[in-house]
């Protein structure tokens, strides 16, 4: 299990922007609150806060002036990356003219991301993320591999067994291929295998349908946040768990989300870039 740093002293103001629905509060490193898990909760509340899908800290500057991130989940947890959080993150910095249109570099969890502004129309932005190369099988989630039976079937509910294809791309998925998506089986399978007993740390849950061409549907269950319009890393699991699994050749993947469309590049190497809007919704200051 990740283990994660003494919570954060934040500034009061922050940035707010979404992609497809996905949307996360931006704070800086400051000394007016904790980022506390019943703190962040609050915040992130829709009714009672200023609502959002997580919370990505700026916590300052590492050599080479490049920015050091951590983020959390809507009900206070830490987890290690979100490629739509990322990208938000570099649409912030882009208004604030710490970065341009060149590619940059941010670090999360350890590990070091490039990103690119490509372009900026009525605040909404066009941006990619590289994500590394992603990583495929049981111990690249934390799954317990003598839990899965013969077939490398995972337990399921009420004792069924079904295929998920385990992915990490910096966190941890399970992607399952179905006849049909529908809300009923992720309401059904989604936190049940988010919070999977042979898990050391949970996962994100994908349940994915082909559509035509380079095309894949996908619903969303998030760790600490439930069925989700859109998730950057999700649609990345998607397409490296498609490409691996022989359903589709390398190259330019679409993953469509009740959200809408992200783009995902996977190479043979199972090297990962993610592409899609981002949307300026506002500034504001804690009150």
């Amino acid at each position: 299990m990740t283990q994660w740093g003494p919570r954060p002293m934040l500034s009061k103001a922050f940035y707010k922007a979404h992609s497809l629905g996905n949307d996360y509060l931006i704070f800086k490193e400051g000394s007016e609150w904790i980022a506390t898990p019943d703190k962040i909760l609050e915040i992130c509340n829709r009714n009672h806060g200023v609502g959002a899908d997580g919370i990505v800290v700026l916590l300052g500057e590492l050599q080479g002036n490049l920015p050091q991130l951590r983020m959390f989940n809507p009900d206070g947890s830490e987890f290690e990356r979100s490629g739509n959080g990322l990208r938000i993150l570099a649409a912030h910095l882009y208004r604030e003219d710490r970065v341009s249109d060149a590619p940059f570099e941010v670090t999360v969890g350890g590990d070091l991301v490039r990103m690119t502004v490509h372009d900026v129309q009525d605040g909404i932005y066009d941006i990619s993320a590289e994500m590394g190369q992603a990583k495929v099988g049981p111990d690249s989630v934390g799954l317990n591999s003598s839990s899965l039976d013969g077939s490398g079937r995972i337990l399921g509910p009420n004792g069924s067994r079904l295929h998920a294809i385990p992915v990490s791309v910096g966190n941890p998925h399970l992607v399952v291929f179905v006849s049909e998506v529908s809300n009923t089986l992720l309401e059904s399978l989604g936190p049940f295998l988010a919070t999977h007993s042979d898990l050391s740390n949970g996962a994100n849950v994908q349940l994915v349908g082909p559509l035509s061409g380079n095309r894949f549907e996908a619903a969303i269950w998030e760790r600490g946040v439930g069925p989700t319009s859109a998730s950057g890393t999700s649609a990345c699991a998607v397409a490296v768990a498609a490409v691996w699994s022989g359903r589709i050749n390398p190259g330019a993947i679409m993953v469509d989300t009740i959200g809408g469309s992200l783009e995902v590049h996977v190479n043979a190497e199972l090297e990962v870039v993610l592409r899609g809007p981002v949307t300026e919704v506002c500034t504001g200051t804690l009150t």
